[in-house]
């Protein structure tokens, strides 16, 4: 079941499920099991999902984009009433799982960032190589574009967003340049912005390996759409709705991202931060998930070759605990 409809076709709605393998490795699904992906895009993890779950096994998709909930409508239909799509932000997935009457879960996936299919669309504006309306938005129904934040904030939040959102070095030079800018010729296309960004940052004196504007871009995508906040609010939740030893499986693209999530994991395996000289502990914290990637695990070589995208890619997975005394919780 979907919420909303497009025009979008399933092949329109291109995009390559990155880690797929790993994925299906550390999310362990069964049959029978009840699953969530909170960034379901064309629908290709969930379709892996369902299958090793069957035949009676329940995935629950949310995804912030209609065409991609178009697109994953037609690319599950064959497992019926198993796959209950909606759309919404993860970070909503209580209020998706008390309407669905459902309590706790055995899995969740989170695959983070924007799709292939929304960087290749040029209308939707998240890439700067090929001209398209400076809007960003994986919701284009919901909040301001980048057009509005570029026209409308100050060189102060202009910078700060370059800088805590895309790390960018030139975040002030940019912010300015911009502000200088606008007034003469409003920022409303993507090539106008990355020719700007083009134009200030100084250049490299070697081969670069990036496009200038790709921070920028990246800044720009996160604030627009609250992604850092999303995630936050996403992380807390979700291990709260699994059973115990059900898994959460995060896929992460920039190193935001990933160090939000390898903190949170940390600070839910941490059990008694007592100071050493106690001999009995007072805190009562205990561990509330087993992480089970020590290490960062990152695609292969050969997926990277065949899926460019795959190379900043990075999973990281956690298991519930029960806590002492509570094996319900």
């Amino acid at each position: 079941m979907v919420t909303g409809e497009t025009s979008v076709t399933s092949d329109a709605f291109r995009h390559v499920s990155v880690m797929a393998d790993e994925v299906l490795r550390y999310l362990d699904p069964h049959c029978g099991g009840i699953y969530l992906d909170g960034t379901l895009g064309g629908a290709g993890h969930a379709r892996l999902i369902l299958e090793a779950i069957s035949p009676d096994g329940i995935l629950i998709g949310l995804d912030r984009d209609v065409a991609a909930l178009a697109a994953a409508k037609s690319n599950l239909a064959a497992f019926g009433d198993r796959a209950i799509l909606r759309q919404g932000n993860f970070s909503d997935m209580d209020a998706h799982l008390d309407a669905l009457k459902i309590d706790q879960i055995d899995g969740i996936l989170l695959d983070l960032g924007v799709s292939s299919h929304q960087i290749d669309s040029p209308e939707r504006g998240f890439s700067f190589r090929e001209e398209g309306p400076l809007d960003m938005r994986m919701n284009p129904a919901e909040g301001v574009s980048a057009a509005t934040v570029v026209a409308e904030a100050e060189v102060d939040e202009l910078k700060r967003i370059f800088r805590d959102y895309g790390e960018e070095r030139w975040a002030g030079k940019i912010a300015r340049a911009i502000v200088m800018d606008r007034d003469q010729t409003p920022f409303v296309t993507t090539v106008q912005l990355a020719e700007l960004i083009s134009r200030v940052v100084p250049a490299s004196r070697g081969p670069q390996r990036i496009h200038p504007a790709t921070r920028v871009f990246q800044a720009l995508r996160i604030h627009v759409n609250g992604e850092l906040d999303s995630l936050r609010a996403g992380l807390d939740v979700a291990w709260q709705r699994l059973k115990v030893g059900g898994r959460l499986v995060v896929i992460s693209f920039h190193s935001l991202e990933d160090r939000m999530v390898k903190q949170t994991f940390r600070a839910l395996a941490t059990g008694c931060v007592c100071p050493p000289r106690l001999a009995v502990c007072a805190c009562g914290q205990q561990p509330s998930v087993r992480v089970l990637t020590r290490r960062a695990v990152r695609a292969t070589e050969q997926e990277i070759n065949s899926n460019p995208r795959a190379r900043s890619a990075v999973l990281r997975a956690m298991e519930k605990l029960p806590l002492e005394g509570n094996q319900n919780a």
